[in-house]
């Protein structure tokens, strides 16, 4: 290994004792792959198998917890019990590798297809559509429904725990019913659920409590829990920098195992909120890096994009479009290859790269989305 790459293959103790090997996650990233009764397939534990040899802990694609919060075709369950057996095959597969497994948990709010949740009807926080045109108005979550939801949550991560995954993400990135109810676009409540920026805060906060209730309750060994958002809204209104500053400073006491930054590009500088031009990662690790480990992640395509990174001080790399494209990144870095590392996809390569169909035709669909389409 070249030296200079040695600091990413430092192994990293998180609050519970849980040791990582190494500073590399593999994102989470959905893949569209799973059955239509929320089974995942042989395929994509083969995806996964392929991507968790080098990494120190794999984020899984996001699973639903509550039947109408299904955000994607092809999407993975940990609602119910019967999908335990399903949820172990994965978890088992990923620990076999080598790698920590985390099962990332999410309910897709006002952004779910009609067509996967019951009644063909979305919830959110409040009865806002997303902008853009043609897009459905949710119906507003009653009291008892935010309160189920939270619950459905514990229920899930005592899933996880029974399944023999190493840690679960709480989802509250992207736009999905977590951000909702944080977003000043999307929850215009006038009860404890929302208002001002404390009460907004209130039902991640509430859903972080349940899960490491189900935690205290549930696991016999050390469990992680992190928790993954996106640092601003486009909409107005919506999430500025600044109240993302107030929130990490509060989960920053929460007693998690990290957080994980969503953003494109690593090095993407604040859109409002803040006066401040530096990173936002450089300005998270700022308000939070010294009570909790952050990972951070978006376009780190080459050994020295990762090491960059790094010496900003965040702790933890995660890798996503990257691992898809050239599954070996981790290894080829340790074993002083990096100069083979490939950056763009293979559009001959879909059973080399070991990617299932439904996610191979996104990729090849998509113009944009990986370099090389």
């Amino acid at each position: 290994m070249n030296k200079k790459y040695a600091p990413l293959f430092d192994n990293i103790s998180l609050r519970k004792g849980i040791q990582l090997k190494n500073r590399l996650v593999m994102a989470p990233m959905t893949n569209f792959s799973s059955n239509p009764d929320g089974t995942v397939t042989k395929d994509e534990v083969n995806y996964y198998v392929r991507r968790s040899r080098g990494v120190g802990m794999v984020i899984t694609a996001c699973t639903y917890v509550t039947e109408n919060g299904k955000g994607f075709h092809g999407e993975f369950g940990a609602d119910r019990d019967e999908l335990i057996p399903s949820l172990r095959q994965l978890a088992t597969s990923i620990k076999e590798e080598g790698a920590k497994a985390i099962l990332q948990i999410f309910h897709g709010g006002r952004m779910c297809p009609p067509e996967l949740v019951p009644n063909g009807e979305t919830v959110s926080a409040s009865a806002v559509a997303p902008e853009g045109e043609g897009q459905t108005v949710p119906r507003a979550l009653a009291e008892a429904e935010i309160e189920s939801i939270i619950h459905d949550f514990g229920e899930a991560t005592r899933r996880a725990i029974k399944a023999g995954y190493d840690g679960v993400e709480i989802h509250g990135a992207n736009g999905y019913l977590i951000q909702q109810f944080f977003s000043p676009h999307s929850n215009i409540r006038e009860d404890e659920w929302g208002g001002s920026l404390e009460k907004r805060m209130k039902f991640p906060m509430a859903i972080i409590d349940e899960v490491k209730k189900a935690v205290s309750e549930h696991a016999k060994e050390p469990f992680i829990v992190g928790y993954r958002f996106s640092p601003e809204e486009p909409e107005t209104p919506g999430i500025t920098m600044a109240d993302t500053l107030t929130f990490v400073d509060a989960l920053a006491d929460k007693g998690l195992d990290y957080l994980h930054v969503s953003l494109q590009d690593f090095w993407s500088v604040p859109r409002r909120g803040v006066e401040d031009k530096r990173p936002r990662i450089e300005l998270i690790l700022e308000k939070a890096g010294e009570r909790v480990p952050v990972i951070g992640v978006g376009s780190i395509l080459t050994a020295d994009d990762a090491i960059k990174a790094f010496e900003t001080g965040v702790p933890l790399l995660a890798l996503g479009r990257e691992i898809i494209i050239d599954p070996d990144w981790v290894e080829k870095v340790e074993q002083g290859r990096e100069s083979e590392i490939k950056t763009k996809i293979d559009k001959d390569a879909q059973q080399q790269l070991v990617i299932p169909d439904p996610l191979w035709q996104a990729i090849v669909n998509t113009p944009g989305w990986f370099p090389g389409v």
